[in-house]
């Protein structure tokens, strides 16, 4: 049994879709690639938004890919977008234009859904997980923007963007200066100081042994005699780095087989891989030739368990939800058994709320991040976690589910507005999910008011329209049963059940 899949990528420098054979026996299969270059990013990146000829253009392409499509007969397609429209004033006009033309429904990939899709393409590669035992730096240089994911023994440590991708940067800097070697030291200042905030805020205390080098560009700077190197060390890179630096974009694109244009666009790219590698103790580069269509087919076989991965992705969400959270130095010992707590209850709900294990990852991350905001504001805890929440990076987690998230977080400690008032922050579809969420996130906050975790063990059972919490204790618990009634009058008004404390002494 195998299926024949279409990976499609609208980038911001060309549009490119790749064919996939996906079976149980022999996994992933590339059976075709086409790719178009067009610079629809170069309009969003200076303009603001995507010119309609362009826009007519990437139709055009898209057309000719349902063609191919066809020829194939393959089994389904899955179509992306990223910063180029993601970020474009017109982004509502261009996938209808796109949906009418052709059929084909582009969706729009927040930053931090992209890169872990660039995560799960690495994953089926057998060297991945030996690789990041050690300090490991996964450095996606894309034409927007720049993402770099920390990981240290098989565990995510962190994950930043930086908005200085290869095509941003040129457009930038080219009418600055028409000399090569000015130009270079004009990417090196613009660079050098987001690099140098990263490492003074994420590598102190961190040794970074390997670089995972991932994306389009740098796979050229990889290529020797027509051949696709893998791994180089770190002399070896800053030898090539230095060779090609002496070299205009026509030596470039002569020397390697690529166009003037990607030649141009391949320098800053190098340049951000150089600086990084000088600024860390890095000697193993690994070029994995991963792209974003790699990742939609290995996100799509695991999803449809057509191949089999031992990693727990989702492990993956929670612990980057943690590193922020003990960043902005929450209780760390409540917020585990708050995690838990919200998680028994939610099983217990099953029947009634509706909502599915997405959610339940959902609820986690918000008891993860739920007191991140005290960092900023005591006496306003809520606001100011929506706020940091809003602007953290929680790698596989869209734009619209950290919405969600920050909204929850929010009103566990502030009260709810109607759905129809406009100071609701939020996608008005998911103002129902919210509310549920909210209510069990605040009757199990009540059940450690103190921060003494008082309660262990507890378990919860819906018995006659009652949630039945039983929990374990021989502290006082007058503060935790007086604020769990308050807690209580909201989720019953949500749910129609009541929840009830009962405390039951250790043996």
């Amino acid at each position: 049994m195998y299926k024949l899949i279409a990976a499609i990528d609208v980038g911001s420098y060309e549009l490119e879709m790749k064919i996939y054979e996906l079976s149980p026996k022999k996994g992933i299969t590339m059976i075709n690639h086409v790719r178009h270059i067009i610079e629809i990013g170069k309009d969003t990146y200076i303009n603001g938004k995507v010119d309609f000829k362009h826009i007519d253009e990437v139709c055009e392409i898209l057309y000719d890919f349902t063609k191919i499509m066809k020829e194939y007969q393959v089994d389904d397609y899955v179509a992306y977008t990223t910063s180029s429209i993601r970020e474009a004033d017109n982004q509502d006009i261009i996938l209808d234009r796109i949906k009418v033309k052709t059929g084909i429904e582009v969706k729009i990939l927040s930053n931090s859904e992209q890169r872990f899709l660039g995560y799960k393409a690495l994953s089926v590669q057998p060297e991945f997980f030996s690789f990041i035992q050690e300090g490991t730096a996964i450095v996606d240089v894309g034409a927007g923007s720049i993402q770099i994911s920390l990981f240290d023994k098989d565990s995510l440590v962190t994950t930043q963007n930086i908005k200085l991708g290869s095509l941003r940067i040129r457009e930038l800097l080219y009418r600055l200066s028409n000399d090569r070697q000015h130009f270079n030291r004009l990417i090196e200042e613009l660079i050098n100081n987001d690099i140098q905030t990263f490492k003074k805020l994420f590598l102190k205390d961190r040794s970074i042994k390997n670089i995972i080098a991932v994306g389009d560009y740098i796979g050229y700077f990889a290529k020797e005699n027509g051949k696709q190197l893998k791994f180089m060390n770190r002399e070896e890179f800053q030898n090539r780095f230095e060779l090609m630096m002496n070299k205009n974009a026509e030596e470039i694109s002569k020397e390697i087989g690529i166009t003037d244009e990607q030649a141009s666009i391949l320098m800053p790219c190098i340049q951000v891989y150089s600086k990084l590698i000088k600024e860390t103790d890095t000697n193993n580069i690994w070029f994995a030739g991963v792209d974003l269509c790699d990742g939609i087919v290995a996100e799509y076989a695991i999803n449809t368990k057509m191949i089999k991965i031992e990693h727990d992705f989702e492990k993956d969400i929670i612990n980057a939800a943690k590193i922020i959270s003990k960043r902005y130095k929450a209780n760390q010992n409540h917020i585990a058994i708050l995690e838990k707590n919200v998680v028994t209850i939610f099983d217990a709900m099953k029947k009634y709320h509706g909502l599915g294990k997405r959610e339940r990852i959902l609820l986690q991350l918000c008891a993860i991040l739920h007191d991140c905001g005290k960092y900023i504001s005591m006496s306003q805890p809520g606001e100011a976690s929506y706020n940091i929440i809003m602007s953290s990076e929680i790698i596989g987690v869209s734009h619209k589910e950290r919405q969600i998230i920050a909204n929850v977080v929010k009103h566990n400690t502030e009260d709810f507005f109607d759905d129809n008032d406009e100071q609701y922050e939020g996608d008005k579809s998911d103002y129902l999910t919210v509310i549920k969420l909210v209510a069990i996130l605040r009757v199990a906050n009540a059940m450690d008011r103190s921060h003494k975790q008082k309660f262990k063990d507890s378990k919860a059972v819906v018995k006659d329209n009652t949630l039945v919490i039983t929990t374990y204790a021989h502290d006082d618990i007058t503060l935790e049963k007086g604020l769990f009634k308050r807690k209580a009058d909201f989720f019953e008004e949500v749910y129609g059940i009541k929840p009830v404390l009962k405390q039951k002494k250790e043996a």
